[in-house]
């Protein structure tokens, strides 16, 4: 008796039908997490779109159920007002998303591909940008497609006389788009800009706290930027810039040679028009001018007049091994990046969280793996700052806030593991906020889904270096504060005091006149003032930095 194998059939997908079954993996594994991813990557995408140009964001977000316009109310209700509207749109609901911008706009004849063609972007040079694969506003679309089989109308213009207006829907196993409609406005009024809106299946309920924190969290790190968010039940949330003041747009890099491998090599040999090793190395890497090409050509005893596109594949993995080798090339330059700065840093914390102190610190720029980074640190404490019995972590990456997953982070690692907040006069129900943003070409993310950042060595140390300087200043501020408070009680009691005694004096010796106490009350104050110091920097912390 035989018995037959089962055949194995072998297929190719498409990038399409790759995420349309392993939408998890790109954050739409639920219907809260889909709304709330995408409505974070749109206004991601909308903000980049502004900040490459130097425009102050105007962004609009809506979402109502499907068929319903919402009535706007100005201000949300309290939190029992909040349980009773919520009740008519319980559980998994369609709404339509609509997500407008005053960005550069998209030229038509790359719109559709822009929104329905599955890793097609303009993000894929190696600078700073929030999007890091081109894929998470076109998979909010692919999921609103998968859930509710509706189109996307997207509506652009670059500012010149026309507004393109294209109806769009993917073709998941081709992953091309599919055009159904388009138009031609007339644009009077030299709008540019971009305006996404489809339906989406979804949660909102559930994905509110997050939502409505996104949008705190995004205002806070983008002072400069106009946010407006409608819900479902008409609710209108305001975030008002509070500075026009935007920082310098990133540059494109060239690849730096502690950060390539032999596919990089590969690719690059096969579009240079270099025709010698030297004129190679000097136009496509990073930081590497003629002397230093000199010097490691040297080293590696490769022949400077060498045609570069006549390597043969074992060369091309030696170069890039003597690359990974060599300890003479300059570190990655941090211009190219565009880190917020500490006026704008200190403006954002103090719009959204009003605290008593506040100390900001942008390091020095580092690097890791050949990819040049910046960590921001900003410390708030007071004021409006919630007491959570623990402090209150807020976390950023080229401006994006992370909000998931927060105890895998390495900041995590760093405020509850490294730290001790016990130099730094700070109890566990002190009302402290920590804000930390990193900027790079590449972050170092352990997930598709932009979450949270791996525990590289040389980021570690930095965001550790940042909190540990502005946890100084406060420590020194809350030594001044609590010398304040000491010396005013002081005072206190020899301004109560000290006229009895003067007056009990003067009758005990016989005389009329009372001696007047005024400056010895203002000599205690001169000395109180004199008196108060900065805090020792601890020996052991002073090793620490300088390791």
């Amino acid at each position: 008796m035989s018995t037959s194998r089962p055949k194995e059939v072998f297929q190719e997908i498409s990038p399409a039908d790759f995420f349309y079954r392993n939408r998890d993996i790109a954050g739409f594994s639920n219907p809260s997490r889909a709304i709330y991813s995408a409505i974070r990557e749109l206004t991601e995408n909308s903000l980049d779109a502004c900040e490459v140009h130097q425009i102050p964001p105007d962004i609009y977000v809506r979402l109502s159920v499907e068929g319903e316009t919402p009535q706007l109310v100005s201000a949300p209700p309290e939190e029992g007002e909040e349980e009773e509207e919520a009740k008519p749109f319980p559980g998994v609901r369609t709404y339509t998303l609509r997500v407008a911008d005053n960005g550069s706009g998209v030229p038509a004849e790359f719109i559709p591909s822009a929104f329905g063609q599955i890793l097609y972007g303009s993000k894929y040079q190696m600078r700073q940008m929030r999007g890091t694969f081109g894929l998470g506003g076109k998979m909010a679309i692919l999921y609103g497609q998968i859930t509710t089989h509706r189109p996307a109308k997207i509506t652009s213009s670059t500012g010149n006389d026309k507004i393109h207006v294209f109806e769009i829907m993917t073709d998941i196993q081709k992953n091309r788009p599919i055009i159904l409609g388009s138009d031609k406005l007339e644009n009077e009024r030299g709008w540019h800009g971009t305006i996404v809106e489809f339906s989406i299946e979804g949660d909102y309920i559930r994905a509110m706290p997050k939502l409505l924190e996104y949008f705190k969290q995004t205002a806070m790190v983008t002072p400069y930027a106009n946010v407006t968010f409608v819900d479902p039940d008409g609710r209108l949330y305001r975030f008002i810039r509070a500075t026009t003041k935007m920082p310098q747009p990133p540059k494109e890099i060239l690849p730096h040679p502690y950060g390539v491998d032999v596919e990089t090599i590969r690719r690059i040999i096969n579009v240079t028009d270099a025709e010698d090793m030297m004129d190679f190395l000097t136009t496509h890497f990073h930081r590497v001018g003629k002397s230093i090409a000199k010097r490691f050509l040297d080293a590696t005893e490769i022949d400077p007049a060498e045609n570069p596109t006549e390597l043969k594949p074992q060369e091309i993995v030696s170069l890039v091994q003597a690359m990974k080798n060599f300890g003479g090339f300059l570190p990655p330059d941090a211009s190219v990046l565009s880190p917020l700065g500490e006026d704008l840093l200190e403006a954002g914390i103090k719009k959204e969280l009003n605290p008593e102190f506040i100390a900001v610190e942008t390091r020095k720029p580092s690097a890791y793996s050949g990819f040049p980074f910046i960590v921001e640190a900003g410390i708030a404490y007071g004021g409006d700052v919630p007491r959570t019995g623990s402090i209150l972590l807020f976390r950023f990456a080229n401006r994006i806030p992370l909000l998931y997953d927060e105890a895998s982070d390495v900041t995590y690692k760093v405020i509850h593991t490294t730290m001790n907040w016990n130099r730094y006069k700070v109890a566990q129900d002190t009302p402290l906020a920590l804000v930390i943003h990193i900027c790079s070409t590449k972050i170092p993310y352990k997930t598709v889904g932009k979450e949270f950042i791996a525990d590289r060595p040389e980021v570690e140390k930095e965001i550790l270096k940042a909190v540990r300087e502005v946890s100084r200043k406060l420590a020194s501020y809350l030594t001044r504060k609590e010398s304040i408070e000491r010396e005013r009680k002081r005072i206190d009691v020899f301004s109560r005091y000290l006229p009895k005694i003067a007056r009990f004096s003067t009758e005990l010796a016989g005389r009329k006149k009372e001696p007047d106490i005024n400056p010895l009350l203002r000599s205690l104050i001169r000395y109180a003032k004199e008196t108060r110091k900065r805090p020792r920097l601890d020996e052991e912390e002073e090793r620490d930095d300088n390791q």
